[in-house]
């Protein structure tokens, strides 16, 4: 029962009204890519009968396209998409779009590696990432938070990724969140093809309309310009490590109140200018007006000198197992590991040990130890309010947000 191959031509008046700016030359590339196409009957065996115990898709059974694991038959994992009949009642629109995204073949995407058309089933075939999704390393970590250096990577990536399908004739991306990015075997990020495939026009573009374009709450149509807006507010994650509206963010950008938007995770782990050049690139991201966002051959620009710990695998960073090699641990000395754990008491006690003498002539400003203490306390209400926020406990994360002071700087001269 082997693999076969399909072949679709694009009727010249079929051309999806959301998708109108795709040139000419990318449609003769079109015409000539071969699809691999599943037999139902594979696809079967591979996901054990589409057994629950193989869903691995963000709502389960539940949602209206379930993604369930399986393994072919020479040993390739791959990630099946199983959509529902009423969203491609007709299987020729269906194959051409799976033809136009398995073209776009990229280190950054999981890509598309098949589809399956028969009866009334319509499945779409990618590459299966073994280890798990953005939303999970970033909202559900369990041993460790995801370091600065692999949040830019994750952003770098992404927007490459973006940049490639653009350049490639597939501007839009639908639904782009922390569930569309996943990590393969090494530990990197990639893209879900999956969002690339255009059969959403009746407002499922961006389920919670909370994080959609201005543009799309105008008009309910997405533009190559609104995959720049979703981009915004997925830095938004990985500079909170929390949902954000993008209107509160920018209501704190403007108020320069980026120590509330910053996660607390990451205090001390990344530069003031860094952190500054990130909430500046959200920001521009995020611009009401379509015209003026940057496209993405600009972000990734942006996000490249941003990159940290380059000749790190990412594995590493993202500290998951990797063939039969455990994760590297970093060896700290007293005070970096004191840094870490942002023990400012134990900081303190380190530098008085190494000679560190408090300014006994600053009579009205704060001591070291009294700043610490106003700090750790500080920094004790932002994690608790952080904490709270996860678990949509939000009235007890307002009382605790509400509850952090402001603070004096010690004099060190």
């Amino acid at each position: 029962m082997g693999t076969r191959f399909c072949l679709c031509f694009r009727p010249s008046n079929n051309i999806s009204n959301l998708n109108d700016s795709e040139d000419i030359e990318a449609g003769k590339e079109n015409e000539k890519y071969w699809l691999p196409e599943f037999s139902l009957d594979q696809l079967r065996v591979a996901t054990s009968g589409f057994s629950s115990h193989n869903v691995v898709s963000e709502l389960g059974e539940k949602g209206p396209n379930v993604v369930y694991k399986g393994k072919l038959e020479d040993g390739r994992l791959i990630a099946v998409k199983r959509y529902t009949l009423s969203a491609w009642p007709d299987s020729r629109p269906f194959l051409e779009e799976a033809r136009a995204v398995g073209r776009l073949s990229n280190e950054r995407l999981a890509n598309l590696i098949g589809c399956c058309v028969e009866d009334d089933e319509r499945f779409l075939v990618a590459e299966f990432m073994p280890n798990a999704t953005l939303f999970k390393h970033l909202f559900q970590w369990e041993t460790q938070p995801m370091t600065w250096a692999m949040r830019m990577r994750v952003a770098l990536y992404v927007a490459q990724a973006l940049d490639c399908c653009s350049s490639k004739g597939k501007a839009l991306y639908h639904d782009l969140n922390a569930y569309r990015v996943m990590f393969d075997q090494d530990g990197n990020p990639r893209l879900s093809c999956f969002g690339l495939i255009n059969y959403s026009t009746d407002g499922k573009s961006y389920p919670n309309l909370a994080f959609a374009p201005p543009e799309f709450l105008r008009t309910g149509r997405v533009i190559p310009e609104s995959m720049v807006y979703s981009f915004g507010t997925l830095l938004l994650n990985l500079l909170s490590g929390r949902h954000i509206p993008p209107s509160h963010a920018l209501d704190l950008i403007r108020d320069k109140n980026f120590l509330m938007l910053m996660d607390s995770c990451l205090e001390g782990h990344f530069s003031n200018d860094d952190g500054t050049e990130l909430v500046r690139l959200a920001s521009k991201c995020l611009q009401y007006e379509p015209h003026n966002r940057p496209n993405f051959k600009y972000i990734v620009s942006a996000l490249v000198p941003l990159q940290e710990q380059t000749e790190v695998p990412s594995y590493v960073l993202m500290g998951v197992p990797h063939g039969n090699i455990p994760p590297k641990q970093t060896v700290l000395s007293p005070l970096g590991e004191a840094c870490s754990r942002l023990d400012l008491a134990r900081i303190h006690e380190i530098l008085l040990m190494i000679g560190y003498k408090e300014d006994e002539e600053a009579q009205t400003e704060l001591s070291f130890q009294m700043w610490t203490d106003q700090m750790q306390e500080r920094l004790n209400f932002k994690k608790n309010g952080d904490a709270a926020f996860r678990a949509k406990e939000f009235a007890s994360a307002i009382d605790f947000y509400t509850e952090t002071k402001s603070y004096k700087f010690p004099t060190f001269m």
